[in-house]
């Protein structure tokens, strides 16, 4: 049997982390046994589904890079071959017209409650006799005859058996009275026409799948497997939400994190393989097996997941980080012909930085000039004593040729220029990190001079000179 996954979300907001959890569990499974990946969008709620949710949608899962096979298919185009099986079940006796009007439907949940039992619908439309008593033309739903006796038990490949009784369920609504199909049954109809073998999706999904079995046995199609993966808490054990901080997947790429990053740190949080934390994708395909799915909810941690995109910032390709650092440099309106090429920024500030919008925020000073310096770093550095060595540290900087303006040149030059006043390496090298940067940390003085280049070098130095003497008159 050929694997054959899904990922079917519903176009009503963006793809969040929960969804692209469940996506790329479904990815996995289907790559890790070569099979097929299938993209269906479930639009059916024509109310709530929009165009920009659909494409939010695209958007993340282009981004995390879970590539399908097949589609994306939209329910919405394929109502008229859900209403050609729904006539076909109404012929031969399987669903049935209700004519119950909403007044006896409430009527109905008011006395079962009442009661103290489960709200559900009493099949009163089962009957032929009240069939026979309206027409076709009438307003209308078609309810599926779920099977009173027995009971629906499925092995769910994550949680193990699971049974429900069949007096549990009612008879659900499959066609409203506008004649649109509902949710559950275009499910039932596009997993058997797209050959589906495993639904892998949330446990809020659990209490559809005796209702969706049922359904497909009545239609004779074959029964996928299915396996419910566990909710995903914030780390104060409630149920993740915007409180928590970014759970749309696009946010966290324009937070500054790689989509390597989320992987990783998605597909741990619920699975592993032994005591490994860090994963490349061919691994992940490799290792991914459902058996090691827990079945408890799990915890999302933002200092997790930060130390794996600084992993990743510093261990993938630089030139496959700058493809990614470019966007949020843009969003700094950074001109990036007017200072370093970005894979000089990554080995610069990597380092330092958990995200990439940090990278790209600290490095301004390399492609911007700044207005003032910090007070306190001034305060501490831009003083009387630290004119001679920047104007020494000046005079050989400038000495140096354009071709020959290199790290170990810059290094061997403020080197010299302590050694010519005799003082330690700070009291030269903390001046010039003030004056080139503005600010009182950066990464090593040499390489910072470097990457500022040295024209934007010599002229921030006589700022910062312009500022001491300033200092020194008041």
């Amino acid at each position: 049997m050929k694997v054959k996954t899904r990922f079917a979300p519903s176009p009503t907001g963006y793809l969040h982390v929960g969804g692209a959890r469940t996506a790329l569990y479904s990815w996995l499974y289907s790559r890790h046994a070569n099979g097929t990946f299938v993209l269906r969008i479930e639009d059916t709620d024509l109310e709530r589904s929009t165009p920009e949710a659909i494409e939010a949608i695209m958007e993340g899962m282009n981004w995390l890079q879970l590539s399908w096979d097949e589609g994306p298919f939209y329910q919405t185009k394929r109502f008229d071959r859900y209403n050609k099986v729904i006539d076909e079940m109404i012929e031969n006796g399987t669903a049935y017209r209700c004519y119950c009007s909403k007044e006896r439907l409430e009527k109905l949940r008011e006395e079962q409650m009442a009661r103290g039992e489960k709200a559900r619908y009493d099949g009163h439309c089962r009957c032929k006799s009240v069939q026979k008593t309206h027409s076709v033309d009438e307003p209308h739903v078609v309810r599926f005859a779920n099977p009173i006796d027995g009971v629906v038990i499925f092995n769910d490949l994550i949680r193990g058996p699971i049974e429900i009784a069949n007096k549990e369920l009612d008879d659900l609504i499959i066609r409203r009275t506008d004649g649109s199909p509902t949710y559950n049954f275009c499910v039932v109809v596009d997993d058997w026409d797209m050959e589906i073998t495993h639904v892998i999706r949330g446990e809020d999904h659990i209490n559809n799948t005796p209702r969706q079995i049922n359904i497909l046995k009545a239609l004779g199609a074959p029964l996928p497997q299915y396996g419910h993966v566990s909710m995903i808490l914030g780390d104060d054990g409630q149920k993740l939400s915007k409180r928590h901080g970014a759970v749309s997947v696009m946010q966290y790429r324009d937070d500054g994190y790689l989509p390597e990053a989320l992987l990783n740190y998605l597909v741990r949080l619920g699975w592993s393989h032994g005591d490994q934390e860090i994963f490349s994708v061919p691994e992940m395909i490799e290792y991914f097996t459902l058996d090691a799915v827990s079945r408890s909810a799990s915890a999302f941690n933002t200092e997790k997941l930060l130390w794996l995109n600084h992993h990743y910032i510093n261990h993938l390709d630089a030139d496959y980080v700058a493809q990614h650092l470019v966007w949020h440099m843009n969003q700094q309106g950074y001109d990036l012909t007017q200072g370093p090429d970005l894979i000089t920024i990554i080995k610069l500030f990597g380092e330092r930085s958990k995200t990439l919008k940090e990278m790209a925020q600290s490095c301004a000073y390399c492609y911007q000039d700044f207005s003032d310096f910090d007070a306190d770093a001034a305060k501490k550095h831009l003083r009387l004593v630290a004119k001679e060595p920047l104007e020494l540290a000046k005079t050989k900087l400038q000495a140096i040729a354009d071709f020959d303006w290199e790290i170990e040149k810059i290094h061997q030059t403020i080197q010299a220029t302590a050694d010519e006043l005799n003082v330690g390496m700070g009291k030269v090298g903390m001046p010039l990190r003030v004056a080139v940067t503005g600010m009182g940390q950066s990464p090593s003085v040499d390489a910072t001079i470097f990457a500022v280049g040295k024209q934007r070098t010599l002229a921030r130095i006589d700022k910062a000179l312009a500022y001491i003497a300033n200092r020194a008159e008041q």
